[in-house]
C-alpha cells in the first residue's frame, strides 16, 4: 500500500507488488552491480535504499493493519507472509550487501562527517550478525504477534455492558470509589485470567532471545541488545546510575504526593484504583469528545506553537493517517509508525476522552514531526533515530504543547489543573521507567530464572521504586504480573530507559522555551533536523540540553518541577 506522498521511484518499479518472487531479480542486481567510482557507490547505495524505503512501507502498512484490526485473519495472515517469506530470505542478502559496501575501497572516501555514523552502525551490524539467528527472529515476530492477538481482544464486562481495556480504565478516573475498584477489579481480573498463556509467551521469547545472544557470542541478551541497539553513548553503568539517582531523588517526592493524595481523599490507605482520580475528587478533565476532535485540536495547537508542526498535522489528516479511537479487536498502546517511501507517519491510539490520550496524541505528534522533518536525508539510516533522540522529540512535545492547552481546555481552572497533572505524570514516568529498565536487566542477566523467581524479582524491583505507591497487601498476585501490561517488555525488549533519558532531556527542553521561546523552538526543530546524523550527545547539545542523566542533573531537573508546579 503507498500513500498519495509517496515520492516517484527511479529504481524499483512503481507498480512492484511485494512477493518475494518479485524482489530476488532487485536484490541479485545490486549485488552483482559493478561500481567504477565513488559518485556510483553512493548512486548504489540510493537505490538500495529505495527498495529499502519500499519494503519498510510495506511491512509498515501489514503491521498498521494487523494492530488495528486484530481479529482480522486477512491482516494478521499478511504480516505473517512478510515475516516468513520475505524477512528471512532478506536478512543475509542485507548483510552480504554490508559486506560488500565495508569492502568496497571506495567507501574509505565517502564524506566521514555525513557517514561516520552509519557506517559505524553497519561494522556493529555486521559483528553479531548470525545466519543461523534469522529463523529465530522470525519465531520472535510471531510469539509477539500472539501477545498482541491476546491483549488486543481483551474486553471486560461491567454492569452487563462490555467495554475495551482502555474504555474500562477511564472509570479509574471517577469521583466514586466504588465505581473505581470495580473497574479495577474488572480489569485486573481479565488481565489474570491471561496470565498462564502470556507467561508460555514469554518463556518462549526468553529462551529465543537468549539463543540469538548466544549465538551471536555474548554472555547474554543484555550485552547484545546493547551492541544490536547501537548503544554507543552510553553502558549499562549508566542505566544502573540512573536508576540509583530516580530511587534518591524521584520517588521520595512522589512519596509526598502521594501522602498528600491520600489525606485529600480521606482515605486510610490509597488502594490501587485510588491513583489516577483527581487528588480534590474532582470529575475527570474532557478535553474533547471525538476522535476527530481530537485531531482537530491537535492540529490547532500545533499550529499555534509553530506553523511547520501543525501543517504535518494537518498533511497527515488529508491522507487518513490516523486511527485513534479505542474499540474491541484494536491493538493496545499508541504508536508513530514512520513511513520512509512517502515522508509522512501513521499515529496509531485507543483514545477515550482523557487527559492521557491528549498527552499520548501530542506525544505521537512529536514523533510525527520528527518523521516529517527528516523526509528528506538521503538514507533511511540516517532518519532510524535511537530511542534516545526519537523520544526526545515526542517528550519534549508533552511539555512545549502545555502553552497551547487552551485549544482543549478553555477553563483557566481546568487548564491549570491538567498542567499539574502533566508535570506529576512527568514525575512518575521517572520510577516507572527505572523499574522496567532494571527488571528486564534481571531478566536476561539471570535466563535460566523460574517463573516464580521471575514474579518474585518483579515485585522486589517495583516496591524498591515506590510500587506505584499505592497499598498492594490484599492485591499481591495483581502486582506480581503488572509487567505483563507493559508491551514493551514483550514485543521491543530493553527500549525503554531511553524514555528515562528523554524525560530528563524534555524537561530541559521546557525550561529553555520557558526562558526564551521562539530559541528554545529553534533549538528543538534544529536537533530533529539531524535526524542520526551525529552522536546522541551532539543531537542533545543542539537542542540546548544535556545527555546527562547523574544524580546531580536528575536532582536539579526535579527541584525545578517542583518549582514550576507551585507555581501553576
Amino acid at each position: 500500500m503507498k500513500t498519495a506522498l509517496a515520492k516517484p521511484r527511479t529504481y524499483v518499479p512503481q507498480d512492484l507488488s511485494i512477493l518475494w518472487e518479485n524482489l530476488e531479480d532487485l536484490f541479485t542486481e545490486l549485488q552483482s552491480r559493478e561500481i567504477a567510482d565513488l559518485p556510483a557507490l553512493e548512486r548504489w547505495m540510493l537505490d538500495r535504499n529505495e527498495l529499502d524505503a519500499v519494503l519498510q512501507e510495506d511491512q509498515a502498512w501489514r503491521y498498521i493493519q494487523m494492530t488495528c484490526h486484530t481479529d482480522n485473519e486477512e491482516y494478521a495472515e499478511n504480516f505473517r507472509y512478510f515475516t516468513t517469506e520475505i524477512e528471512p530470505k532478506i536478512a543475509p542478502i542485507q548483510n552480504q550487501l554490508d559486506q560488500q559496501l565495508m569492502a568496497n575501497p571506495l567507501t574509505s572516501q565517502l564524506d566521514p562527517d555525513r557517514y561516520f555514523i552509519y557506517l559505524r552502525k553497519v561494522r556493529k551490524s555486521l559483528e553479531i550478525f548470525r545466519k543461523e539467528n534469522i529463523p529465530l527472529f522470525t519465531e520472535i515476530q510471531l510469539k509477539q504477534q500472539a501477545y498482541q492477538a491476546i491483549v488486543g481482544n481483551m474486553t471486560v464486562s461491567i454492569n452487563g455492558e462490555e467495554y475495551t481495556m482502555q474504555q474500562a480504565s477511564v472509570r479509574l478516573l471517577d469521583t466514586d470509589r466504588a465505581i473505581r475498584q470495580e473497574a479495577w477489579e474488572a480489569i485486573t481480573t481479565v488481565r489474570l485470567a491471561q496470565t498462564q498463556a502470556l507467561e508460555d509467551i514469554f518463556q518462549e521469547l526468553l529462551r529465543l532471545r537468549h539463543q540469538v545472544a548466544r549465538n551471536a557470542g555474548f554472555e547474554n541478551y543484555r550485552d547484545y541488545m546493547f551492541v544490536a541497539m547501537g548503544r554507543f553513548d552510553y553502558s549499562v553503568a549508566d542505566c544502573e546510575a540512573f536508576h540509583t539517582a530516580v530511587a534518591e531523588h524521584v520517588v521520595p517526592v512522589l512519596q509526598k504526593l502521594a501522602s498528600e493524595r491520600q489525606q485529600k481523599l480521606n482515605l486510610p490507605s490509597l488502594q490501587p484504583w485510588d491513583m489516577q482520580v483527581d487528588p480534590q475528587n474532582l470529575s475527570p478533565l474532557k478535553p474533547f469528545q471525538s476522535g476527530t476532535e481530537l485531531i482537530d485540536k491537535t492540529e490547532q495547537a500545533f499550529t499555534a506553537l509553530h506553523p511547520y508542526m501543525g501543517q504535518c498535522l494537518a498533511t497527515m489528516k488529508t491522507n487518513g493517517l490516523f486511527d485513534v479511537e479505542s474499540r474491541k479487536g484494536k491493538a493496545p498502546g499508541g504508536y508513530n509508525y514512520p513511513l520512509y517511501e512517502s515522508g509522512a507517519p501513521f499515529i496509531f491510539m485507543n483514545a477515550t476522552g482523557t487527559m492521557r490520550d491528549l498527552t499520548t496524541m501530542v506525544h505521537e505528534g512529536g514523533h510525527a514531526i520528527h518523521t516529517f522533518i527528516t523526509a528528506d536525508l538521503a538514507l533511511n539510516d540516517f532518519k532510524e533515530l535511537p530511542s534516545e533522540v526519537a523520544e526526545l522529540a515526542s517528550m519534549s512535545m508533552e511539555l512545549l504543547s502545555m502553552d497551547q492547552w487552551h485549544h482543549f481546555l478553555p477553563d483557566a481552572d481546568d487548564l491549570a489543573r491538567a498542567k499539574k497533572e502533566q508535570l506529576d505524570d512527568v514525575l512518575s514516568t521517572l520510577p516507572w521507567v527505572a523499574t522496567v529498565d532494571k527488571f528486564q536487566h534481571w531478566l536476561y542477566t539471570n535466563p535460566d530464572h523460574t517463573p516464580t523467581q521471575r514474579a518474585e524479582a518483579w515485585k522486589t524491583i517495583y516496591d524498591t521504586f515506590g510500587h506505584g505507591f499505592a497499598d498492594w497487601t490484599s492485591h499481591e498476585e495483581a502486582e506480581r504480573y503488572l509487567w505483563h501490561k507493559q508491551l514493551h517488555i514483550f514485543e521491543v525488549p530493553f527500549y525503554y530507559i531511553e524514555y528515562g533519558f528523554a524525560q530528563l532531556g524534555a524537561i530541559s527542553v521546557w525550561r529553555n522555551y520557558l526562558e526564551d521561546r521562539d530559541s528554545a523552538l529553534a533549538q528543538y526543530l534544529a536537533a530533529l533536523k539531524l535526524g542520526y546524523t551525529k552522536p546522541i550527545g551532539k543531537i542533545y547539545e543542539t537542542a540546548g540540553v544535556r545527555f546527562d542523566f547523574s544524580a546531580d542533573y536528575v536532582e536539579s531537573l526535579v527541584k525545578f518541577i517542583e518549582n514550576e508546579r507551585k507555581q501553576i
